[in-house]
């Protein structure tokens, strides 16, 4: 592996290592996509010649989120106690805190805050603008980070980024030792499940439920419509372009797949913020409290089907089995069915066999595209500065695509 930019030699080898202008249209023209994506996307293509990850100073980072909040604010402010946050495969994130005079001003005071930005390629390329937008909307729904400050091109800083709150709390229970990658087979243990399993299905109901009218204040995000596969199309579309964007090799099983969503796309009965990647992992809590504190990651937010949520909190890889040998715990926290059934009940929403089926095999879909494609050439290119687990991440592709395979066979039987 180098962070080297890539070579004549390479570009020969692998094409997508140096991708022309020509490539880059015509992927573009093939798989329209949300207009925010396409920027996102088409910027990766663009900058990928370049050199990969290196690693970089704290004191970078801390020059340039300093000039990024004088700017916004014209406070006098200090960043102390600047470090490394550890986790996640995805953005680089640094916690420090700001001492200044708050966002109204007044009397100086010291606020904890993380800096998220993004490597030279992560294994999911995505927009800090629509992560910073769905954490404004989201607060007051469920805990969230209180968001700041936006370096939406990396003006500031080496890469784009943005600015939240620090929240305190965990992922896991500390107690509870594992080298998984955070969110597989969490065990939170019979104290903790009922609890934090209530407070989970709360917050999907929730955030599923957003009255239609908030969702008209996104500007980053384009609509969703019931009666429409529009929105569902648009995310095959997605994933099916990052495909071609970054595979090492064809797979047709691939294209069959993305065929069959498209062609089986079902129209919305409601629309929903869908977290993306709602799952054990991706929440805080306090121990002592037995609270979630926080929900995180909202970078893979988009409008649309409830199901893609619920198929993937309830994934194989992200539960266990319950003391009994035999009860499966949704993301470690409770059986699937009684998920399932708080939730029609905090929702008034009905729970349809057939999407979830449908989003099963969307979730292998996206999955084998994250794992084979993405994180395959971030790893084989030092992108990013999490090659390890990313080339870890990249390994497991394969059960995905086993998955997809049966999950495939199923259905068209």
């Amino acid at each position: 592996m180098s962070n080297a930019p890539v070579t004549a030699s390479q570009a020969r080898l692998d094409p997508r290592a140096a991708p022309t202008p020509a490539f880059i249209a015509a992927i573009r023209q093939r798989f329209p996509v949300e207009s925010e994506i396409d920027r996102v996307l088409t910027r990766k293509m663009n900058r990928r010649s370049e050199p990969g990850y290196v690693a970089l100073p704290l004191e970078r980072l801390v020059t340039g989120t300093h000039a990024l909040i004088c700017a916004r604010t014209g406070d006098d402010c200090t960043l102390t106690n600047p470090r490394w946050l550890q986790g996640g495969a995805s953005k680089l994130q640094m916690a420090f805190t700001l001492d200044w005079h708050g966002p109204e001003g007044g009397a100086r005071r010291t606020t904890p805050m993380v800096l998220r930005m993004e490597p030279p390629e992560a294994i999911v390329e995505t927009s800090r603008r629509r992560e910073f937008e769905m954490l404004g909307l989201m607060d007051g729904v469920v805990p969230v980070p209180r968001r700041y400050w936006l370096d939406a091109d990396g003006d500031y800083l080496p890469y784009p980024a943005l600015i939240y709150g620090f929240a305190d709390g965990v992922t896991k229970p500390q107690t509870w030792e594992t080298q998984q990658v955070t969110g597989v087979g969490t065990h939170f243990g019979p104290r903790l499940r009922p609890v934090l399993g209530q407070q989970f299905v709360q917050a999907l109901a929730a955030i599923h439920t957003v009255p239609a009218a908030r969702l008209g204040e996104l500007t980053m995000f384009e609509r969703a419509v019931v009666g429409s596969n529009a929105s569902i199309v648009r995310q095959v579309h997605w994933w099916r372009r990052v495909w071609e964007e970054d595979r090492p090799e064809d797979l047709p099983l691939l294209n069959v797949a993305a065929r069959w969503l498209i062609d089986h796309a079902p129209p919305l009965d409601h629309v929903s913020v869908v977290h993306g990647d709602f799952r054990a992992g991706n929440f805080l809590f306090a121990e002592n409290s037995q609270r979630i504190t926080a929900w995180l990651d909202w970078e893979l937010a988009v409008l649309g089907d409830r199901h893609q949520d619920l198929t993937w909190a309830s994934a194989p890889h992200f539960g266990h089995f319950a003391e009994d040998g035999h009860t499966f715990l949704a993301s470690g926290l409770l059986p699937t069915t009684t998920l399932f059934h708080h939730y029609t009940e905090l929702t008034g929403l009905a729970i349809d066999p057939w999407r979830l089926q449908y989003f099963r095999i969307f979730n292998d879909f996206t999955t084998v595209v994250h794992m084979l494609a993405t994180a395959w050439r971030v790893a084989r290119y030092s992108r990013s500065h999490q090659d390890v687990v990313v080339a870890w991440l990249a390994m497991i592709g394969q059960v995905s695509l086993g998955q997809l395979r049966d999950n495939l066979a199923e259905v068209l039987r």
